[in-house]
């Protein structure tokens, strides 16, 4: 028996919002989706050619207000080929909210407070 990872799910309270947001910081586009028959959710996934794993951002109708998020120490990472490139875009974008240069990664936060963490890929 063999298991793999297939996707990640985290709540949004803005799907459009969220959905602009992931396609413009890491061009994540929407891969399918599913909607409730009484409108009660909507499951986006959203991914790349580059990784086999989507993100599936479900939104609630009926949830009001934002999500706690604890600590914040779960989040996820994310490698990148042109690690320059990608702290520049998220600079301007106003979305690092945490950096460590000494190990040489950084973090961006997403319209609802999610951390994701940036690397810069092995060469």
């Amino acid at each position: 028996m063999e298991f793999r990872i297939d996707h990640i799910n985290i709540n949004v309270a803005d799907l459009e919002k969220s959905l602009a947001f992931y396609k413009e910081a890491l061009g994540l586009n929407e891969i399918r989706r599913h909607e409730a028959s009484d409108g009660s959710f909507i499951l986006v996934y959203i991914g790349n050619s580059k990784s086999p794993i989507s993100i599936e951002l479900t939104w609630l109708r009926d949830k009001e207000g934002g999500y706690d998020l604890g600590d914040n120490e779960t989040h996820i990472a994310f490698k990148v080929d042109n690690y320059e490139e990608a702290y520049e875009h998220h600079k301007k974008m106003g979305c690092i909210c945490y950096e460590n240069k000494a190990m040489g990664i950084y973090f961006i936060e997403d319209p609802d407070g999610y951390w994701l963490e940036v690397v810069p890929e092995k060469k």
